[in-house]
């Protein structure tokens, strides 16, 4: 489990994230407000189902696109939820005052709708691909590019006891990916979990952040009154 980051600047605002995490929060707690037909019907109508750009279901082509992003704001239930909010939280505000609110926004949504676009491509035809799982792993994947020797905090359980430690970065989340890689073919999936997702998104967000260095970099030193 992660606990910690690097420390934050007081000085630097992040109004992104909380905004993500105030529309993920109402889309759902609208949802759950529904009878159980309309927010099926509602999930179907926006989520990525099967092969997201597939002619045969009938949708105008601007809907295939729009799905990408807005079954990044749906989830199943308050565990799945609960799960990206945590994450986001941790890995989406240093994000965010490293790269700016709209770099950090475009990435947020970019690299979802990416992520579902190659998890929609392997999911069984029909299948609905909900949720910002691959958007918080974009996050996670700029973050680790962006802070490539930070250590973060980690509770391991040891025994009767509870350890913490700190541990590298790189090697955490390196472990979480090699799951990742694992559950995409062999490991469980339960029917809910799109785990190409997460490689995918990750991929984009290591990519995203690589190449907007040399902005980030500028960024700064502007801020630093350079």
């Amino acid at each position: 489990m992660f606990v910690a980051i690097p420390p934050r600047s007081r000085h630097q605002t992040s109004w992104v994230t909380p905004l993500l995490v105030m529309l993920m929060c109402g889309s759902f707690v609208w949802s759950q407000s529904l009878s159980t037909q309309a927010q099926q019907n509602w999930l179907l109508d926006w989520g990525t189902v099967g092969i997201p750009l597939d002619p045969a279901m009938g949708l105008p082509p601007w809907q295939h696109w729009l799905k990408l992003f807005t079954a990044l704001f749906l989830h199943s239930d308050w565990a799945h939820l609960t799960g990206n909010l945590v994450f986001l939280m941790i890995f989406g505000p240093p994000a965010e005052r490293m790269m700016g609110s709209w770099r950090f926004l475009a990435l947020f949504l970019l690299g979802g709708a990416t992520a579902n676009l190659a998890a929609g491509i392997s999911l069984v035809h029909g299948n609905v691909l909900i949720g910002a799982s691959g958007a918080v792993s974009a996050t996670l994947g700029a973050w680790l590019t962006l802070f490539p020797r930070a250590r973060l905090g980690v509770v391991v359980p040891l025994g009767l006891f509870l350890e913490f430690i700190r541990a590298p970065a790189t090697v955490l989340i390196g472990l979480w990916l090699l799951l990742q890689a694992i559950f995409a073919y062999i490991g469980p999936s339960y029917g809910q979990v799109a785990w190409v997702a997460h490689l995918a998104g990750f991929a984009f967000g290591a990519l995203y952040a690589l190449l907007s260095r040399n902005a980030i970099a500028e960024r700064m030193r502007k801020k630093a009154g350079y």
